[in-house]
């Protein structure tokens, strides 16, 4: 090998992290019936694993400089409700330069994944923590700063990898950016708070969800998106509430702590209606800056928005509604409002979505207004 192989070999190793970032997310040609479809590159997770893995892992960035991050939450199974144990959760990342750097003590096997590596089991509640390192992006490049991750479930003979953990705060994560999200185990995106100079995200993963192969059938799709992926912008008409008469996004001006999506269609039965409204703007009252709720209605029979915006004006009077908004689209079928994101059946009585700093937590359909179905309504908002 001459000097310029070399020289070229040791840039895309250690300087160059473009040079095979990427590859470790680009589907094996031979993997039709694989689980996840294969990546080039995962492999190396077995490389220096260690024997007894806990659920707690401090990276070898979290002592050097740049911004401590904190990454913790749970995995759950293809259902979004059930914790998921003794799943190994490997990643890898850049340092706070962008760089895959490698350190003396690192198996050369493992180079191209840097020396700020590690694994995960998740523990009989299906938590899990990451203390590290915020990366920073690649030099000179635009794709956002990243964590990959690969999954290894007990009970599947191979890893597969589900999106990188991306940062909602990062420049480099435009709108256009968004739309490759494959959205692999749910949502990647991490939003993070601030305590004592530490970032902290708290994010959720779906074994299963979205991922090409996967043993168990998905789960059947009545109304909504899947728990574990991201509640999407969109701008019903407000007819009543805080922010009457406008067309604000729920997510985008309240996402960042829990909400309540109450979508009906079709099939509107205002006598239950009233009743469910009812009970959540007590909860609204309750949990101030906490909770935020959205009655969405999008009866797209004989839709007129005058009339439309008289009906829920008189209806939210009526009530005494002071908190929770009433508001409306001309269909969940309407592209304009980007509804239609949302993916709500309007055939179905009512739709529930839940969902805590966008992501969405819960998902119900078709519920009656008992104490029994209210309780189960709020199983994940503390």
């Amino acid at each position: 090998m001459n000097n310029y192989c070399i020289i070229y070999t040791m840039l895309c190793f250690f300087a160059l992290p473009g040079c095979h970032a990427q590859s470790a997310r680009k589907p094996s040609m031979k993997s039709d019936k694989i689980v996840g479809g294969g990546c080039d590159g995962c492999e190396i997770m077995y490389i220096g694993m260690p024997k007894n893995i806990n659920s707690i892992d401090t990276s070898a960035g979290w002592k050097e400089a740049g911004q401590k991050l904190v990454v913790t939450g749970t995995v759950y199974h293809l259902d979004g409700k059930t914790p998921a144990p003794g799943v190994v959760i490997y990643y890898w990342q850049t340092d706070h330069n962008g760089y895959y750097s490698p350190n003396p003590t690192l198996d050369n096997r493992a180079t191209r994944h840097g020396h700020i590596r590690g694994w995960i089991k998740t523990d009989e509640a299906g938590k899990y923590a990451i203390y590290t390192v915020r990366p920073a992006p690649y030099p000179d490049r635009t794709v956002p700063a990243h964590i990959h991750t690969s999954i290894k479930e007990p009970d599947i003979a191979t890893e597969y990898y589900i999106d990188e953990f991306v940062f909602d705060d990062d420049p480099l994560l435009t709108a256009a950016e968004r739309k490759k999200l494959e959205r692999r185990g749910g949502s990647g995106v991490l939003r993070l708070r601030e305590q004592s100079d530490i970032q902290i995200a708290e994010h959720d993963i779906v074994l299963g969800l979205n991922i090409p192969n996967y043993p168990s059938p998905p789960e059947k799709k009545t109304s909504g998106l899947s728990i574990g992926e991201d509640s999407p912008s969109f701008t019903p008409f407000h007819a009543w509430g805080p922010d009457r008469g406008s067309i604000a996004c729920p997510v985008c001006k309240y996402g960042k702590n829990y909400g309540i999506q109450y979508f009906v269609g079709n099939k509107p039965d205002w006598s239950e209606i009233q009743k469910w409204l009812i009970q959540l703007e007590k909860e609204s009252v309750r949990l101030p800056g906490v909770l935020k709720v959205y009655f969405v209605y999008g009866n797209e029979q004989q839709y007129s928005k005058a009339m439309r915006l008289q009906q829920l004006e008189a209806f939210g009077e009526k009530l005494g509604i002071r908190h929770l908004a009433l508001t409306f689209v001309p269909s969940f079928r309407d592209q304009k409002s980007e509804v239609n994101l949302n993916q709500i059946d309007p055939e179905i009585t009512n739709t529930f979505i839940i969902y805590k700093n966008r992501a969405i937590i819960d998902r119900y359909t078709d519920l009656t207004p008992t104490e029994t179905n209210f309780r189960k309504l709020f199983t994940k908002i503390r």
